[in-house]
């Protein structure tokens, strides 16, 4: 994809965020897309090779947008827990109000959730960064004795890497996406992890 900016850029993440957020990227019209941004073919393919370059450029937003979101507020309030799940329950906190504040995006996120699970082919962007992230914070979280130290270091990965991979498959129901559910589901889930795993 070209880097170039171009007019109509808004309305194309819009039209972009709208079809991929109600239907799976295989049965998502890219037809539909243009038409509904207002661009002719000719400009959408001088800049994205096809629906699955438009898609990971879809998700690259929406992840840069939640991240940027809970960061923001992570650091307005100066919060910091004191330990691995404090902080987990203050980023799902932020999570939540991102999602209120931003529908589509999280529409579109908990749908390419499913999606890549079942189409390999649908990598995030930002997969390789997340995970390094991911296992220092374990890490990190296992030398601060955040963790029971009877499991290795590993195990705690790939049991925590799995759950919250599957997070969305575990919270799916329609009732779940309202901010009081979500919020009251990352709660129960973090002291799960804690008290099932923690000391």
């Amino acid at each position: 994809m070209k880097e170039k900016s171009f007019w109509r850029k808004n309305e194309l993440i819009e039209a972009a965020l709208d079809e991929f957020s109600i239907h799976s990227y295989q049965n998502a019209s890219l037809n539909k897309i243009i038409k509904n941004a207002g661009i002719s073919k000719g400009k959408f393919y001088y800049r994205f090779e096809d629906k699955k370059t438009l898609y990971l450029f879809i998700v690259g937003i929406a992840g840069e947008s939640q991240a940027g979101f809970i960061n923001k507020r992570m650091k307005e309030q100066g919060l910091k827990g004191k330990d691995i799940f404090e902080d987990l329950k203050l980023q799902f906190q932020f999570a939540g109000e991102f999602a209120v504040a931003n529908p589509k995006y999280y529409k579109f996120i908990t749908m390419f959730v499913k999606e890549s699970e079942i189409n390999k082919d649908l990598k995030s962007p930002f997969e390789g960064s997340t995970d390094i992230l991911f296992d220092e914070m374990i890490k990190r979280a296992i030398e601060n004795g955040d963790f029971n130290n009877r499991f290795s270091i590993d195990f705690t990965k790939k049991i925590m890497r799995y759950l919250f991979t599957n997070y969305f498959g575990i919270f799916s129901e329609e009732e779940d996406y309202g901010l009081k559910k979500m919020l009251e589901n990352a709660n129960n889930f973090v002291d799960f992890l804690k008290y099932g795993m923690g000391k």
